[in-house]
């Protein structure tokens, strides 16, 4: 998807919920936005750096912080990276498929899964309040 329409589509977004959409942040979205799979935080600062010599690793933290809370953004807990939410305009069920070999990620939103899961934690009384579901593996590219 075009960067300067997601940027647009989350300026939006920030102007509807009074939320800020600082320089700063705007460019860690970028950065996330120019990115196939999930980035580190310390990957994220270095780039940074270059067009914000006194960036630290706090600067980035609260960035991601923001634009987690915002839903722009997945955690992609077990590799401890970050990547842009192409659809962060609504709530919706996330599963990554992670590749292992070249470090992509793709972003699957199955109603099924989730529904599945929530179903299965209500029988033990659990109530579920954010789920992402990561599956490691070989993408299409890398699978041979």
């Amino acid at each position: 998807m075009n960067i300067e329409l997601l940027v647009s589509k989350a300026k939006q977004v920030c102007d509807n919920r009074g939320a800020r959409f600082t320089p700063i942040r705007e460019k860690v979205f970028r950065l996330l936005a120019s990115k196939q799979g999930g980035v580190g935080a310390y990957d994220l600062l270095e780039e940074l750096k270059l067009t914000e010599a006194a960036a630290k690793p706090a600067t980035v933290y609260r960035a991601l912080d923001f634009l987690s809370e915002l839903g722009f953004i997945h955690k992609i807990e077990s590799t401890n990276a970050f990547m842009l939410c192409h659809h962060f305009d609504h709530t919706h069920p996330v599963q990554l498929l992670i590749c292992d070999s070249c470090g992509n990620v793709q972003e699957l939103h199955s109603n099924t899964i989730s529904h599945e899961l929530n179903n299965l934690a209500a029988e033990t009384g659990f109530v579920v309040t954010e789920q992402t579901i990561e599956a490691h593996g070989r993408c299409e590219k890398c699978k041979d």
